[in-house]
């Protein structure tokens, strides 16, 4: 068994669409990025590839590359569960966490798990989402961002 962490962060913007696991959030703002800026997925992805030692997500699915401009963040995570695959590796379980001050996130999290569990082909009941805020501290705190931390287990 091995064990990743990730972490992503990404601004507020005006004008964006706010994606948060695969799920859009009905908020005025969504979150500037090269992608869809999906924070959650993101920082999956950087655990899943950590935990087996395949470098990051901006390594696999560059922020250069206009081929992911604008790309929906549920092909990268699946495209990220079909290289773990191919090395050996299927998830045992993954914990994440988004800290946002706006919006509150709890009513979105069973939508969350499903949709993640159905990109990366595993059981919901594998995939933890937790939401909490930063009682207004740093830039989360000040709504100038969002930002997502998570831990998947691999076997």
């Amino acid at each position: 068994m091995r064990i990743g962490f990730g972490y992503d962060v990404h601004a507020l913007a005006e004008g964006r669409e706010l994606w948060i696991g695969g799920v859009r959030i009905d908020h005025p703002c969504g979150l500037a990025g090269h992608s869809d800026a999906d924070v959650l997925i993101h920082a999956i992805c950087d655990a899943l590839l950590g935990a087996a030692n395949m470098r990051d997500i901006g390594y696999h699915f560059p922020d250069t590359s206009g081929k992911y401009k604008n790309i929906d963040s549920k092909i990268l995570l699946r495209e990220t569960m079909r290289i773990l695959r191919e090395a050996g590796y299927e998830l045992g379980n993954m914990d994440a966490t988004v800290a946002a001050e706006q919006p509150r996130l709890n009513p979105y999290i069973p939508e969350m798990q499903q949709t993640l569990a159905e990109v990366m082909a595993v059981p919901p009941g594998d995939i933890s989402i937790k939401a909490t805020t930063t009682e207004k501290l740093g830039f989360t705190g000040r709504r100038e961002g969002i930002a997502a931390y998570a831990v998947a287990l691999i076997k």
